[in-house]
């Protein structure tokens, strides 16, 4: 075990002793020692190179140096790669024009990203371990110096695991004026009481901490008791009723994804403790600190669609993909951004396989809800007990639909697929030909008049009080 782990990693050694003591891939104790790492160096970056007692210059430099030096440290010489690839892009930028820079830097960074999950899967053996997730770069009103655009892509901060943010939001970070805006926008208290004060993300690092704490409990747990390849196990299919084997499903599923809490609630609680990540205030005055979240737990364990599943999960690399792809492509968007989603996870055949059915998946739901959903909308009753089926549905489809995700090969995806016999694919089959969906177009029109009769309701309503109160003063004038 301790050979694996050793030639699986090419990043440092140095805490070979722990892995073997605690019996996790040594990547995965370099990962998770980093990020904790990267917590405390986020409180000090926030304390001491404030943007009121520092430069810019100096945020940038600090940030991308620390970043640099954990993925030396997770990935060794492979973190090379993230030099690579921002130099590429960064050269598209200067020397092609505004009209196709986001289309050559888009083709060259996911063909680079392509070539380097190709390599660390099929010709070093890397396994699962993936790093860091893209960033998205929008260019609003000027070109970023390389420094800049380092930072933003290799700061210390997301360089592990994300999340994705803005490149708006991350230079108003670094030079301070993240608050500034939204403090007018968005705050909860008349007069400005918090106008002037910093917000402290405390109270939001300690419950996202706290979050991860009880994520990693549940994983480390209960994820080795209900493992998902005992699903495809012959024994365990022969011998248990179908009944309880999706019950079970359930559960392993259930199980598994506490890892992505931990990690995508510890990479925003590090980014929080630099001061990144503020969104305005709530109704009551509390400073909001989700800007870059990357999902809502709740919503996730009880979505009662595909889609609030999907929304809810994995949330900033699923608004890339919507203003990247969905909202672009002409034909067909939601298999176009399915299929690219695929390709930003990797080259593993289970990632194809649930994406793939990820689409099937996402057109019979919709499909469902529009036929079905307004019989249920009459009373209370009605709609609670729509919730409960659409929920107990949700997630019996997403266990479905993510097993080869879990699996990754081929062979026993197909056999999990086999005992089920395919029945959730003819399902969507079957509701996508019987029930009938308006065009995405038709849709996008349909709720833009409604929008503007809404509007323009509130609008009469808003001119027949001015008109009332009119009539009042006149009436009180003469009075």
């Amino acid at each position: 075990m301790a050979t694996e782990t050793t030639s699986s990693c090419t990043g440092s050694n140095l805490l070979q002793p722990i892995s073997e003591i605690i019996n996790l891939p040594l990547d995965q104790v370099n990962f998770v020692v980093c990020q904790l790492f990267a917590l405390l160096t986020a409180f000090w970056f926030r304390l001491y190179l404030h943007p009121s007692k520092t430069s810019p210059f100096i945020r940038h430099v600090v940030a991308t140096l620390l970043g640099f030096y954990l993925a030396l440290f997770c990935f060794g010489w492979y973190a090379l790669h993230f030099l690579v690839q921002s130099g590429l892009t960064y050269s598209i930028m200067m020397f092609a024009g505004l009209e196709h820079m986001h289309k050559l830097c888009f083709i060259v960074a996911l063909g680079y990203l392509s070539f380097c999950q190709v390599t660390r899967v099929y010709v070093f053996d890397y396994g699962m371990y993936s790093g860091e997730e893209s960033g998205e770069f929008q260019l609003t009103w000027r070109m970023p110096n390389l420094l800049e655009y380092l930072s933003y892509n290799c700061n210390f901060m997301g360089i592990l695991a994300g999340p994705t943010c803005s490149y708006n939001d991350y230079m108003a970070f670094i030079e301070g004026t993240a608050y500034q805006p939204r403090h007018l926008e968005a705050n909860g208290r008349e007069n400005g009481k918090y106008k002037h004060t910093e917000p402290s993300p405390k109270n939001d690092i300690i419950s996202k901490l706290c979050t991860c704490a009880i994520s990693l409990a549940i994983f480390l747990s209960v994820s080795k008791l209900c493992p998902v390849e005992r699903s495809i196990d012959d024994k365990f299919m022969a011998s248990t009723p179908f009944i309880l084997q999706v019950l079970y499903l359930y559960l392993s599923m259930l199980a598994t994804r506490p890892k992505y809490y931990f990690i995508w609630t510890l990479s925003d609680a590090i980014n929080n403790a630099a001061g990144f990540g503020f969104n305005g205030y709530n109704k009551d005055g509390t400073p909001r600190w989700d800007l870059i979240s990357n999902l809502r737990i709740l919503d996730i364990e009880f979505a009662t669609s595909f889609k609030m599943f999907l929304d809810n999960w994995n949330i900033q690399t699923a608004l890339w993909l919507k203003r990247v792809c969905y909202e672009r492509c002409p034909i067909n968007p939601t298999a176009a951004t399915f299929l690219l989603s695929a390709m930003w996870h990797g080259v593993y055949p289970g990632y194809y396989l649930t994406f793939l059915t990820g689409i099937s998946m996402t057109m019979a739901a919709r499909a469902l809800r529009h036929n079905i959903r307004p019989y249920f909308l009459g009373s209370t009753t009605h709609r609670s007990i729509y919730d409960v089926i659409t929920w107990a549905g949700t997630q019996i489809a997403i266990c479905y639909t993510v097993v080869p995700f879990v699996l990754l090969a081929v062979g026993p995806s197909l056999k999990f697929y086999r005992s089920w016999y395919y029945c959730i694919h003819i399902a969507c089959l079957v509701l996508v030909l019987a029930l009938p969906v308006k065009p995405r177009h038709l849709r996008i029109k349909e709720e833009q008049q409604q929008q503007n009769s809404l509007q323009g309701g509130l609008t009469e309503d808003h001119n027949s009080h001015s008109i009332t109160d009119n009539n009042c003063n006149q009436k009180h004038k003469a009075t």
